[in-house]
């Protein structure tokens, strides 16, 4: 390695051994989303030794998982993202926009995150009680059985979804729950596509609801926003045709918030 190539010096503060198991987490990717102890040892320059200790420490904290062979990530490595967004601006900047559109639609509006399996609320704002539960900031509800779900999933790349349904059981919460992975993925890829998402009554009967993304500047999916009603006062396609148009113009409006002013501008 010249003098050019080699690593800042770093304070005596510097934990080698976390930069270390970080670099076993990055060595992931969506296209290598698998790979065996000799990969992960040449992508982050471990001794084979040192790769497997890491990879097992993460076993046991459930952020890998293994077949004797092959080492994968778990969804719960997406508990690292989430302590940023929920301390984030997210909730503040959401809130009058999540005001707004009820108040267009005369129904109750959310906003939400992804955290682990589960679907977690930051931001609400409720016209009527729809559910046999109470909606609070902070209720979870599983990603897989809600609209807002369906567009986080939709928005993780391969290797995060692969590793999503590796870890989640998808259980029936109603007759209208989707259990099956491959039809999950069928369902995920068209929300990718069209740019929102409609769940009827897969987490509970009589509930339906239409969700849309919320992208940061790099245009990944940050958060959902949804829209919630009972299903004897809204049918599918007032959903589609009349809530749709105000929900996509809400998180429109909820990214521009969020991104502020742009590098330069005053």
């Amino acid at each position: 390695m010249t003098e050019q190539e080699a690593p800042p010096e770093r304070g005596a503060h510097y934990v080698q051994s976390l930069e270390r198991g970080l670099a076993v987490i990055r060595a992931f990717t969506a296209d290598s989303p698998a790979l065996t102890l000799t990969d992960v040892a040449k992508r982050t320059g471990l001794t084979r030794a040192g790769a497997r200790r890491f990879l097992l420490t993460l076993v046991d904290l459930g952020y890998v998982r293994t077949d004797g062979k092959l080492f994968s990530l778990t969804a719960r490595v997406l508990e690292l993202g989430y302590a940023f967004l929920s301390s984030a601006a997210l909730p503040e900047v959401a809130q009058p926009h999540l005001e707004r559109l009820s108040v267009d639609v005369r129904e109750s509006t959310s906003a939400s995150v992804l955290d682990g399996t589960d679907v977690v609320y930051v931001a609400r704002f409720a016209v009527s009680r729809i559910m046999a539960v109470s909606i609070t900031v902070g209720t979870r509800f599983p990603a897989y059985a809600t609209s807002m779900g369906h567009v986080l999933l939709a928005g993780l790349s391969v290797g995060e979804l692969t590793a999503y349904l590796g870890g989640v059981r998808l259980e029936a919460l109603t007759s209208h729950t989707i259990t099956s992975p491959d039809r999950l993925r069928t369902e995920l890829a068209q929300v990718r596509d069209q740019g929102w998402a409609l769940v009827d009554q897969e987490l509970e009967e009589g509930l339906r609801s239409i969700a849309a993304p919320v992208r940061d500047r790099a245009g990944r999916v940050v958060a959902a926003v949804n829209v919630s009603t009972h299903a004897s006062r809204t049918t599918v396609e007032r959903l589609r045709h009349e809530m749709l148009p105000p929900l996509l113009a809400a998180c429109t409006a909820i990214e521009q918030d969020l991104a502020g002013p742009r590098n330069g501008a005053r």
